[in-house]
């Protein structure tokens, strides 16, 4: 897979694999992370503007779900990626962050639904940015939390974001 920096042309496209995520995470027993509206367009383009915004491609045609095919340069995925602190980070309950060293963060990652392999391909590209990672996700976001740990995350505790919203803390990191 491809990944680099997403631009405003992409905006639409991104949009459309946020609406197909917030789909996904509802049948799947998770309707209350991004509800119906987030990411809303203004984070996502102000995400975009900042560099932090990232697009992954089909590097080369491939069979998606249920057969369907994938064209090289297709949407598989996006996700907002940047080393800065994260406030809602600074304090963690019921556990503790495997380390205190800088970090890149990474939020809002979403898939197309199509093909299979896009969280890792994202996972292994910020970790060759950045050799420590943090993530969250709600707790009923099972799939989410299943695709961390076999991704390498440990979960480290509870974190609750600028709302009040509580979310499942991870990190990986090979300091």
């Amino acid at each position: 897979m491809i990944i680099k920096k997403a631009d405003l042309n992409d905006l639409k496209a991104l949009m459309d694999v946020y609406m197909v995520a917030r789909q996904f995470m509802k049948a799947t027993g998770n309707p209350n992370q991004w509800k119906d509206s987030y990411p809303t367009e203004e984070v996502v383009k102000r995400g975009i503007q900042e560099g932090k915004a990232y697009v992954c491609l089909a590097e080369r045609p491939a069979d998606g779900k249920e057969g369907e095919e994938i064209q090289a340069g297709e949407l598989m995925g996006t996700f907002y990626f940047s080393v800065e602190t994260d406030p809602a980070y600074d304090r963690i309950y019921e556990g503790e962050w495997l380390n205190q060293e800088p970090y890149g963060v990474i939020h809002r990652i979403a898939s197309s639904g199509k093909g299979k392999g896009f969280a890792k391909a994202c996972f292994d590209w910020a970790g060759k940015q950045w050799d420590n990672l943090k993530i969250d996700t709600h707790r009923d976001n099972k799939v989410m939390q299943h695709v961390l740990e076999k991704n390498r995350f440990q979960k480290c505790g509870i974190i609750y974001l600028e709302n009040g919203e509580e979310r499942l803390a991870y990190q990986r990191s090979s300091r």
